[in-house]
Formats: structure tokens, C-alpha cells, sequence
């Protein structure tokens, strides 16, 4: 059990090293923020959200993410800035980043086009002494890292209150460090790779209490296949949502939220991997926090779908 544990650990290191992916979320229609620097103020309020995630909760080195996000609208609902601050691990592996974000918008009808910018920096770290490899001597693993690298993205929504359609590319500047092979031998590995992003959902009204959001969700990375998440939502009286979701047949979910009168909301997920990938007790828990406020005298005090 040991050995079986200390291969998968070695072999998730090796993944964060030459290619790091972007974290996993299943709520990100609760807060597009985190995947789409476009939604920046776009619901005409203030809004601050927590989300934490524990994916194959029990594997040992299995990933975990963290995020805070705060953004507002300004200047008659035109514009609209936010911060972000994300931390990702993964075995031995520690990736934060801080990213600003900035968005304008244009309205017409009942409809906003929103265009969404962000720049920061990303750090990432590895502290080879939470490994304990059979050649303790080998260059490989006897190099932490302490990279940082500037970060830019940007992205697209077009809404309404029946439907949103986005498209972004949230960390558009590849990432790459200098590590040693078993021969100390330098090179340079890729830190991270571009993500394409490409989500769409839509409301339909039931009755008047009763709402169905079906949702998509396209991410593309070069070197991996396709990854689509398939999510239905069914909503009452505005504030009770219950849902499930399934990711590329890998994985299946259920989400469960409640929005408050007074702006407060509160997520949850539970997932189970699917097909025997990491074996079905390894589960995955995912928690969100967040509040709407209406700020200024241009902030909306409704409820959105989105």
C-alpha cells in the first residue's frame, strides 16, 4: 500500500512539473469569475465568494484548491473591477497566484456584452522533502522550486437573464522553469500551458416557481483531450438549487444551493470518480461561501440566474 502510495504521489508530481493544469471546480456558474475574467461586475453588484475544494479526499497528494474573488461594478454599471487570489496543491506541489481583473460592459435590450481582462502573477513551489524516493540521491529530487511568472488573460460573455454564452483564456502566457535530470543535467519543462475555455447555459421557465438551467462547459489544453462537464440545474423560488453534473464520464456530482434574502449564498458538491481512476471511496467534497450586495445607487437588488 505503501509503494502503490508513493508511485501515485511521484507520478502527480511529475504531472505539476512538465504541465500544470488548471483546477477543477463544478460551481463555476455560481461564480464564472474563476474561469472567465469577463464576469468582472457583470451582475451590477458587489460580490465576494470563498470556494474550497478536496478532490479525492483520503488519497494521499490528492489535489486540494482554495480561492477567495471580490469584484463590483462602477461608474453606472459600465465597468467593473475585482481581485483574485487562488492557491492549488497537488502532491508536493504548492501553485498560488494573484490576479486583478477588470471588465467592461456594454448594454442593449436586456442584454450585456461584456468584455474581461486579467494580469497578476503566479508562483509556483515544490518541496521535494514531502516525497521519500528509492534514490534519495538522484538531482531530480534533491531541487525545490521557487518560480514566479507574470500572468494575463482575457475573456468574453454575452447575457441575459435566460442565457449566457462565454468564451476566455484566463492565463494566456506560457510558464516554463529550469530543472535537473537524473544526470544534473539542465532543462527547461513547461509550468503551465494555455487553457481554452468555452461555456454556455440557459433558463427555462417551468412555472413560476419552478426554473431548469442545463449548463456546458468545454475546456481545451493542448497535449490533453477535451474536457466537457455536462450540468442540469433545477431552481425554486429563486434561492434553491439542486443539481447534477458529469465531467468527461470520468467523474458524476451532485450540488446542492441555497441563495439568501439578504445576498448570502452557500454551495455544496459531492462527487464521486467514476470508471475505477482512482477508485470509487476516493470522493471529492467542494464548499462555497458568498454574498451579493448592492453598494451603490446603480446596484440591482434581484436575484440573477447567473
Amino acid at each position: 500500500m505503501r509503494l502503490t502510495l508513493l508511485i501515485s504521489i511521484l507520478i502527480l508530481f511529475t504531472i505539476s512539473l512538465h504541465a500544470q493544469n488548471d483546477p477543477l471546480y463544478a460551481q463555476y456558474l455560481n461564480n464564472p469569475l474563476l474561469i472567465n475574467p469577463a464576469y468582472t461586475g457583470l451582475n451590477n453588484n458587489f460580490n465576494t465568494s470563498i470556494t474550497y475544494r478536496k478532490q479525492w479526499a483520503g488519497f494521499e497528494g490528492s489535489p486540494s484548491t482554495a480561492n477567495v474573488t471580490a469584484h463590483t461594478s462602477l461608474l453606472n454599471n459600465k465597468m467593473g473591477v475585482g481581485l483574485m487570489l487562488l492557491q492549488d496543491k497537488i502532491g508536493n506541489s504548492n501553485n498560488t497566484e494573484i490576479q486583478g481583473t477588470y471588465a467592461y460592459k456594454i448594454g442593449f435590450d436586456d442584454k450585456y456584452l461584456s468584455f474581461g481582462l486579467q494580469a497578476g502573477i503566479l508562483n509556483f513551489r515544490s518541496d521535494n522533502t514531502l516525497i521519500n524516493p528509492y534514490d534519495k540521491g538522484d538531482a531530480v529530487f534533491m531541487q525545490n522550486q521557487n518560480i514566479t511568472k507574470p500572468s494575463f488573460g482575457a475573456g468574453i460573455i454575452l447575457k441575459s437573464d435566460r442565457f449566457l454564452i462565454g468564451l476566455s483564456v484566463p492565463r494566456m502566457l506560457k510558464a516554463t522553469g529550469t530543472f535537473l535530470d537524473s544526470a544534473s543535467n539542465a532543462f527547461q519543462a513547461s509550468l503551465y500551458s494555455q487553457h481554452f475555455y468555452a461555456t454556455t447555459a440557459y433558463v427555462f421557465y417551468l412555472t413560476q416557481r419552478v426554473r431548469l438551467k442545463p449548463s456546458i462547459l468545454v475546456k481545451a489544453v493542448k497535449g490533453a483531450p477535451v474536457s466537457i462537464d455536462y450540468q442540469t440545474n433545477i431552481i425554486l423560488d429563486e434561492k434553491y438549487i439542486a443539481g447534477l453534473y458529469i465531467r468527461n464520464l470520468n467523474s458524476i456530482g451532485a450540488l446542492i444551493q441555497f441563495k439568501f434574502t439578504k445576498g448570502y449564498r452557500f454551495g455544496y458538491v459531492y462527487e464521486i470518480p467514476l470508471r475505477n481512476s482512482v477508485g470509487t471511496q476516493f470522493n471529492t467534497h467542494e464548499i462555497s461561501l458568498g454574498i451579493n450586495l448592492s453598494l451603490f445607487s446603480s446596484h440591482d437588488t434581484f436575484i440573477s440566474n447567473f
